[in-house]
């Protein structure tokens, strides 16, 4: 009995993995425009229509960098965000609302293998999302783009920030009610979208040293600088070992704090 534990529970983990891709799949619908919209007006209007009349951004001697650092940042908000919300709305609603998550405890797995389970599904859906995101974000600017593919770093870094987004995700959902989800919307997606180097990079906010070393408490900074250096070339970033440093902890402390989390949510 001992010995077959472990099977029957992978095999419990895949089933839910699975369940959760087939929701994917017959929500495409409501998943892409969500996904690809506010990346891809963003993109639009800043990189086609803005040079297009004459008002780049950073001029016209500016225009390609800050087209080339968007790409970066832009596929990192992707990421983040499907991570964060694909994983905290749901959990908020099946923790305080349905007895879906009743159903899935009651399977034979532990509940951290549940709470595993939940950061892989998040982290497949915000690879996902990068995935979909990019091409927009790539072929849209009427400006030059300097895109150069760091294959090793790009295979690299695009799982440890997918997982690192979900965790957050688990983290976040199992502390908040369903009633101030949108407490995700204004007090943390926007802080973390403003405050993470998506619209520049981090050496660019060198003339506000307060403000440079504050946004290093966000994950998303690492994100966008490590996509830029997987996506692009031309533009100062951190260096490697930094970004891959930090997001290894954070995706650490994210992990150990979601499935905690979700184990005393589920038991209380």
């Amino acid at each position: 009995m001992i010995a077959s534990a472990p099977p029957g529970r992978w095999s419990t983990f895949r089933a839910l993995l699975l369940r959760d891709m087939v929701v994917l799949d017959r929500s495409l619908g409501e998943f892409l425009p969500n996904t690809v919209l506010q990346p891809l007006l963003l993109v639009f209007v800043f990189t086609y229509v803005f040079p297009t009349i004459g008002q780049a951004v950073g001029g016209e001697d500016g225009a390609a960098q800050f087209s080339t650092i968007l790409v970066g940042g832009l596929v990192a908000q992707a990421v983040i965000f499907q991570g964060i919300f694909r994983v905290a709305m749901p959990l908020a609603r099946e923790l305080d609302v349905t007895n879906e998550l009743e159903d899935r405890v009651m399977a034979p797995a532990a509940l951290s293998m549940i709470a595993v389970e939940k950061i892989v599904s998040g982290a497949l859906q915000a690879l996902f999302a990068g995935m979909i995101v990019f091409p927009a974000a790539a072929f849209v600017p009427a400006t030059p783009l300097f895109v150069s593919v760091d294959w090793a770093v790009l295979l690299t870094l695009t799982p440890l920030a997918c997982v690192a987004s979900a965790a957050l995700g688990l983290t976040l959902g199992t502390q908040l009610d369903p009633r101030s989800v949108p407490i995700l919307a204004g007090f943390v997606a926007l802080p973390l979208a403003f405050f993470g180097a998506i619209f520049y990079s981090w050496s660019a906010l060198e003339p506000i040293p307060w403000l440079q070393y504050a946004v290093l408490l966000n994950p998303l900074v690492y994100l966008s600088e490590g996509f830029r250096v997987a996506l692009s070339t031309g533009i100062p970033t951190m260096p490697l070992p930094v970004i891959y440093g930090v997001l290894i902890g954070f995706t650490a402390v994210l992990c150990l704090t979601g499935i905690s989390g979700f184990k005393k949510r589920v038991l209380s």
